[in-house]
């Protein structure tokens, strides 16, 4: 095997599922292991998950074989990538500090790094995925919220206190739904899981659809993914709900291009699976959202790696960390 300073632990921490990857530098996964997150026994019984999935990619001495540890997590994170506060649906985590809980139980001074993971994904997109091509870039994930980062020369833009981007949480009607953030009319309370997939059922009950056939009664489960899957089918008012939800994505994206001067964007979450359905119309919209003089080489793209792209990028975090500390040092 190679050095073990070309390879980190990336994990994507989740209320459902805890998913890792051992990452090589240059050539990205090389093994991936999942395992529930039980969140509702706590954070100390969560962080004993994370460390046990560690080891169970690395062995029972990390630090012999990796160069660090990164985490993508809900919840916001400090300027030094330390801790973690108030992750949603993870019942009694106020602010914990998992780099120090984490080094803990494994017996690793190795670095323990966290991030936003709508920004850790943004990482893994620019260094590994699709937005590899774009120096600086949007990303957008779509799915139980929507999450944001902001990718400039292929670093993360942080803002002052380690919280910028949070995109889900910008207003396109100050009179809209209210999002879980308690901003009406934010983009989260459009694009969210949950809203898209109760705002669709509230549309489409009284409407010929084959979604009536695929769900049970009234549309009663009705999920984004049967969104997608009728409309592949040609289910007009199917692909009527997706190009509704595009048009509020793109209105969106118009005013970050405004305050940011970025034009490229990368979708990615699990409505994003529906592909061009969602992402035409947002391109059709968002310049009517942009500034004559922003218009130029606007471009939305996919983001097609799904879940590793989270992975991917709380992993290069130590690669990142490990060369600035390498040339701080030289």
């Amino acid at each position: 095997m190679s050095s073990r300073h070309d390879h980190a632990v990336g994990i994507d921490l989740g209320a459902t599922t805890i998913k890792a990857a051992l990452v090589k530098r240059e050539e990205g996964l090389s093994e991936e292991l999942a395992l529930s997150t039980e969140a509702d026994q706590g954070p100390e019984h969560i962080i004993d998950r994370i460390a046990r999935i560690v080891r169970q990619l690395t062995g029972d001495a990390p630090a012999e074989r990796i160069a660090g540890v990164g985490i993508g997590s809900p919840g916001a994170i400090n300027w030094e990538r330390t801790t973690v506060t108030q992750p949603p649906n993870m019942p009694g985590w106020e602010t914990v500090n998992l780099r120090d809980a984490l080094q803990e139980r494994l017996d690793f001074d190795d670095p323990v790094l966290v991030e936003n993971d709508a920004s850790a994904a943004g990482l893994g997109s620019a260094h590994y995925g699709a937005g590899r091509p774009f120096p600086s870039f949007i990303m957008v994930t779509l799915g139980t919220g929507v999450g944001g980062a902001i990718i400039y020369q292929d670093r993360i833009f942080r803002g002052s206190t380690g919280g910028a981007a949070e995109l889900g949480h910008m207003t396109i009607d100050y009179e809209g739904p209210v999002a879980r953030s308690g901003v009406a009319g934010a983009i989260e309370a459009y694009l969210g899981h949950r809203f898209l997939s109760r705002h669709a059922r509230d549309r489409l009950r009284t409407r010929a659809t084959r979604l009536h056939d695929m769900t049970e009664q009234d549309l009663d489960d009705l999920t984004p993914k049967m969104l997608h899957e009728a409309a592949e089918q040609g289910d007009e008012p199917a692909r009527e709900m997706l190009a509704w939800a595009g048009h509020k994505l793109g209105c969106a994206l118009g005013s970050t291009v405004n305050l940011l001067d970025i034009r490229k964007v990368v979708v990615g979450g699990g409505i994003s699976q529906a592909g061009d359905y969602l992402l035409d119309p947002a391109r059709e919209a968002l310049p009517r959202y942009v500034m004559p003089g922003l218009q130029d080489d606007l471009d939305i793209v996919q983001e097609t790696l799904g879940n590793e792209v989270g992975m991917l990028g709380a992993a290069h975090l130590v690669f990142a960390h490990q060369q600035d500390h390498d040339l701080s040092t030289a």
